[in-house]
């Protein structure tokens, strides 16, 4: 009986390019966060121990400098307002000047954010004023926690180290960063300051720690105006726009009092931590059609505080025209190659997924 030749494994450039990218792509990543990590351990260490006016003239050369590099953000932000807000900016000059002052707010936020890892819980409770604490008394009282509807807008971070100075039971749902020796050390600073983490992932883990969080009847913060593409489609500045049905879900799920929190600056520069009345939830008497109206009322509470506040959002990630923000788009597109690689790998045929 003939012997099977074995067959030469054929030299492929290809494949061995696309490895040596994934290479080249992980090294840069993790140098990334090396750099970012270095930065912010020394941010931290010298922030104290340096003048407020040479502290001051740092951040607004720094601020001055990214204005000027990072230009075509500052395009797709103007392009955003003009699609959202095209009534109350509606010259090109007006949508200029609201992100300059987008830019200056959020360099003020950074600049307090690391401030407040050396302030003492006096320190913080004197210098973010708090509006609205009988709302969250009078949830807590009845019990059964309290879900906190906030997004990306003022100071956000704030919003955790004020009450958990005034004694609060805080936690905060968190999407970690691809490092974990960054993400710990992000989670560190959060404990420092009496906040609980709970990691978005895996999911089942996180509905695990919000629940423990909210029998406990502590608050548990959501950050709600991220757009994915597995969301409710909702109305957001009359836009069509995925929004996650999480907060919808939990509140439906738990019985805990949503109440609506954002920490945002006046035109002094003072932080007011304002805290909403409960958000009465919808009953149709179904469980998704619940959970979509639900979400559709918290997304309006949502944009009423962005047309309130315009200047203090992140604008970066409007879902414009129909289109996904860009970062939606490449992580949709990362899973299509992933699902497709493993697809080939089996020998089954890969399934189509809707155009992005």
């Amino acid at each position: 009986m003939a012997k099977k030749k074995k067959r030469k494994r054929r030299f492929r450039p290809r494949r061995l390019l696309r490895l040596s990218r994934r290479l080249a792509q992980a090294a840069l990543q993790w140098l990334r966060y090396r750099v970012g990590e270095y930065c912010l351990r020394g941010f931290v260490r010298v922030l104290p121990r340096t003048s407020p006016s040479l502290v001051n003239l740092f951040t607004a050369a720094a601020e001055k400098t990214t204005f000027v590099l990072l230009r075509k953000y500052r395009i797709r932000m103007e392009e955003n307002i003009a699609v959202a807000m095209a009534g109350e900016f509606p010259f090109p000059e007006q949508r200029q000047a609201l992100v300059r002052r987008i830019w200056t707010n959020f360099s003020k936020g950074l600049l307090e954010t690391l401030w407040m890892m050396h302030a003492s819980k006096a320190e913080i409770v004197s210098r973010v004023a708090l509006e609205g604490e009988e709302h969250l008394q009078r949830a807590l009282a009845a019990g059964k926690g309290v879900i906190a509807l906030s997004a990306h807008l003022g100071n956000f971070t704030m919003i955790g180290a004020r009450l958990a100075a005034a004694g609060y039971s805080f936690s905060v749902v968190v999407k970690h960063p691809g490092d974990r020796r960054f993400a710990r050390l992000i989670d560190d600073y959060r404990a420092q300051l009496g906040i609980k983490t709970i990691s978005a992932k895996p999911r089942s883990e996180a509905v695990r720690g919000i629940l423990k969080a909210i029998r406990a009847n502590g608050i548990v913060l959501v950050v709600a105006d991220e757009f994915k593409s597995e969301g409710i489609e909702v109305d957001f500045f009359g836009r069509r726009s995925p929004v996650p049905r999480g907060p919808a879900t939990l509140a439906l799920r738990t019985g805990a009092a949503t109440l609506p929190m954002f920490a945002t600056r006046d035109d002094r520069g003072r932080l007011t931590l304002r805290i909403g009345p409960r958000i009465e939830l919808i009953d149709r008497g179904d469980r998704e059609q619940n959970v979509a109206a639900n979400t559709a009322l918290f997304t309006q509470h949502l944009e009423a505080a962005v047309r309130r506040y315009p200047d203090q959002w992140n604008w970066l990630g409007f879902y414009r025209d129909g289109r996904e923000p860009r970062m939606a788009r490449q992580r949709a597109l990362r899973r299509q190659l992933k699902t497709r690689r493993a697809a080939s790998s089996s020998g089954a045929s890969p399934k189509q997924d809707s155009p992005i």
